[in-house]
Parts: C-alpha cells; sequence; structure tokens
C-alpha cells in the first residue's frame, strides 16, 4: 500500500494522509522499545506526520520520540512533527493555558524534550477563555518569525472560535492557523 499525502491547508505543508499520535501511548502504556518499532515502522510505511502534546504522558510521549529521533534512522527533515500547548505541566498557576508566559516556557520545553530545533506544527490544544485571544496569536506569530515554530493549528474549537482565531490574526496581519485537529481525529 501507497501512502498519499495531502497539502495541509493553504500551506505548502505535506502530510501523509495517516498520522502516528502520542496520546495514550508513548511515555504511558507502550514501552520505549514497542513505540521505537512502532515509529520506524510508520515510516517505512510512508507516515511522515507524527503528533504529540507536552501534555501526553506528562512529557514522556516527546522523550520517547526525541529518543527515537536521535537513533539517527532518519533524517527529522523528512518528518513533519507537532506539539500542543494549554494543559497544565505543573500546578504553578501561570502554567497553563494560551498566555505568552505559558506559550514560551512550552516552547523551550517542548523541543528539548523531542530533541529538536524547531515544531513544525504547533497547535493551540483548546481554546483558553481566560487568556484574549489576540495575545494568544501575537505569541505564536513571533514564534513561527523567530523559526522555533513552522506553522500553527488549532485543536477541538468550535466553528464560531475559529472564525474568532482567523478574524484575529487577519487584523494583527499574523500567520493563520493551517489547520484545525477536530475531536475523534
Amino acid at each position: 500500500m501507497k501512502l498519499k499525502y495531502r497539502k495541509v491547508g493553504k500551506s505548502g505543508l505535506k502530510i501523509s494522509e495517516i498520522a502516528l499520535g502520542s496520546w495514550l501511548t508513548f511515555g504511558g502504556s507502550v514501552e520505549a522499545e514497542i513505540a521505537n518499532k512502532c515509529l520506524r515502522a510508520a515510516v517505512e510505511q510512508g507516515i511522515n506526520f507524527i503528533d504529540s502534546a507536552e501534555i501526553y504522558a506528562h512529557g514522556e510521549a516527546e522523550k520517547v520520540i526525541g529518543k527515537w529521533l536521535q537513533e539517527g534512522t532518519i533524517d527529522r527533515k523528512n518528518l513533519v512533527i507537532s506539539s500542543k500547548v494549554f494543559w497544565p505541566m505543573s500546578e504553578d498557576i501561570n502554567r497553563w493555558g494560551l498566555s505568552r508566559k505559558n506559550i514560551l516556557n512550552a516552547i523551550e520545553g517542548t523541543p528539548e524534550r523531542l530533541g529538536v530545533d524547531y515544531i513544525d506544527i504547533y497547535y493551540m490544544h483548546r481554546y483558553d477563555y481566560t487568556t484574549p485571544i489576540k495575545e494568544t496569536v501575537e505569541v505564536l506569530d513571533d514564534l513561527i518569525r523567530s523559526g522555533k515554530v513552522l506553522y500553527w493549528g488549532t485543536s477541538i474549537l468550535t466553528a464560531a472560535q475559529l472564525e474568532r482565531v482567523n478574524a484575529v490574526a487577519k487584523d494583527l496581519k499574523a500567520h493563520r492557523p493551517i489547520v484545525e485537529q477536530p475531536l475523534y481525529d
């Protein structure tokens, strides 16, 4: 079976129609050796999109992917690696949500755990009602301009929330999200 690839949104980025996710698996119920076999097999079959989030197994899923990448069996540049930010990583009041402070803290930890220089797609893992969306869009745009993130997306937003996010990005002349990851993706 030959995998097909699709362009992501209005970007030029192309990903396999099937992604390998790490929620409820890597760093948790699946041992690292088995996770490595899964990652290797996925890439051998043509999967180029690996999805994770800092909250998956409290950062351990990203570490499993990072250790696999360090094996050097594949060039990281041939992969599209995503992660997400929102959920609390500690009990600190500022260590959750989509504030500038939390996103900047999170973007330091995620590439370190993954062992990469940049994240291909960085998702808002939910809509944050406690942070002005302008603040979130501005910091995500800053991350793209700095090269730490190539694209950004949203996860489990309503149509109205997506419209709001896109309108704010347009008003700010900021990069817009290229993808929405819906529930039951």
